[in-house]
């Protein structure tokens, strides 16, 4: 039987998300060989007190688990030597803010198990929160639109008990005639797509939004083939294109030549081409007045080039003015809004932890039982004793450079 440790998450600022929620975790003590520690937090979504009333043990030192688990990055003062820990370390895209982390985590010989590639054999994600990211991402660029064109109002995601709160906000809800693009076609697009439905908005073709006027609000939903051509009129090919992304273009114009909203939910490769340029931005014919980047990533590499930092929940919005290519404030006629806060579904921490905890329970937790024998565990560990697996070794450089 091993001991495992849900961690107080300590990145600032707060995340109010659990690993598992407290039924899950009193579920999981009964349906496998394991038992379950809570660190008490006064910023989890579920207090203390729920874990008790599940039977579930608070515990403040948590030195005696066998495995740590968590949600964010932990702070480097925080980490234990020679643990081993579950949580998203944001470290295999090089990410410069957390080379400290990593470099920390191989000082002190710790095993880190990365919840973004926990993969099956055929290298789908295994656990996510896409989803949620995609259901609030969707929320919070239509709450944009409302700030910034006084036509509606919305509530904050954080400020709502549940989704289920939400949900009953949007039947008393009537918007304009938007046009908003929507990209991408996995979970996090999914997640935002239902969302939009959610709220009554209408989801048309590619060909019919760009083709037809409505007097209504519409979405439209892009994948790959519908915003990039490759170079020399060759066609389209979905794994040319995830192979060498370089020998693309971008073809998202007729789209912003049209859309008010733009809502970005895909995984981007550097080598791709970015939707539009700061230049094309400053263009008339360029009509978006916001964009919801849920994807956030940061300039210089980033699918949207005024992504230029992320946001945050108490801060959402910031204005970015193609004039000068740089931020100002939000909600001005000449600037273009930007929703990019990075940790979207913690405004929805109650929701999203029961998401994600099922996911943990059922696919990640009885291969973390198996040890060595779990290729799903192999797969997703990033280093253990102090180096690097085989697989991450590619990070060697990033781990050599200056923190």
């Amino acid at each position: 039987m091993i001991k495992i440790g849900i961690i107080r998450e300590g990145k600032v600022p707060p995340d109010a998300r659990s690993p598992l929620t407290p039924e899950q975790c009193a579920e999981a003590q009964v349906e496998l060989p394991l038992r379950i520690v809570v660190q008490p937090s006064p910023v989890r979504s579920f207090k203390d007190d729920e874990f008790r009333a599940h039977g579930v043990t608070l515990q403040e030192d948590l030195s005696d688990c066998d495995v740590l688990i968590g949600v964010k990055e932990v702070p480097l003062d925080q980490l234990m030597p020679d643990k081993t820990y579950l949580f998203f370390s944001h470290t295999i895209k090089k990410q410069p803010h957390n080379r400290g982390l990593l470099q920390t985590i191989l000082e002190r010989r710790i095993r880190l198990i990365d919840y973004e590639v926990l993969t099956n054999e055929r290298g789908e994600r295994l656990i996510a929160f896409g989803f949620y990211a995609g259901i609030v991402g969707a929320h919070n660029g239509l709450w944009t639109w409302g700030q910034r064109s006084g036509q509606f109002h919305l509530p904050r995601l954080f400020q709502c008990h549940d989704y289920a709160e939400a949900l009953a906000a949007y039947e008393k809800l009537n918007l304009p005639p938007l046009r908003i693009v929507l990209t991408g076609g996995g979970r996090v697009s999914s997640g935002a797509a239902k969302n939009l439905k959610d709220m009554g908005i209408r989801q048309v073709a590619p060909v019919a939004f760009l083709q037809q006027d409505f007097q209504e609000p519409v979405f439209t939903q892009l994948h790959a083939q519908d915003y990039v051509v490759r170079r020399n009129d060759q066609p389209f090919d979905k794994k040319h294109f995830y192979a060498h992304a370089d020998e693309y273009q971008s073809a998202f114009a007729p789209y912003y030549r049209r859309a008010d909203l733009f809502i970005n939910g895909i995984f981007y490769d550097k080598k791709a081409p970015a939707f539009f340029t700061v230049e094309e931005m400053q263009q008339p014919d360029f009509q978006i007045k916001a964009i919801a980047d849920i994807t956030c990533d940061i300039m210089p590499g980033a699918s949207v080039p005024s992504t230029i930092r992320a946001s945050t929940i108490v801060d959402p919005v910031y204005g970015f003015d193609p004039a000068t290519g740089e931020e100002c404030a939000p909600y001005q006629q000449h600037a273009v809004d930007i929703m990019a806060i990075d940790n979207l579904p913690s405004e929805l921490p109650r929701d999203a932890s029961a998401f994600f905890g099922r996911q943990l329970l059922e696919r990640i937790l009885p291969e973390l039982l198996k040890g060595y024998d779990s290729d799903v565990i192999r797969r997703g560990m990033i280093a253990e004793k102090g180096q690097l697996t085989s697989e991450f070794d590619y990070l060697s450089d990033y781990v050599a450079g200056a923190i």
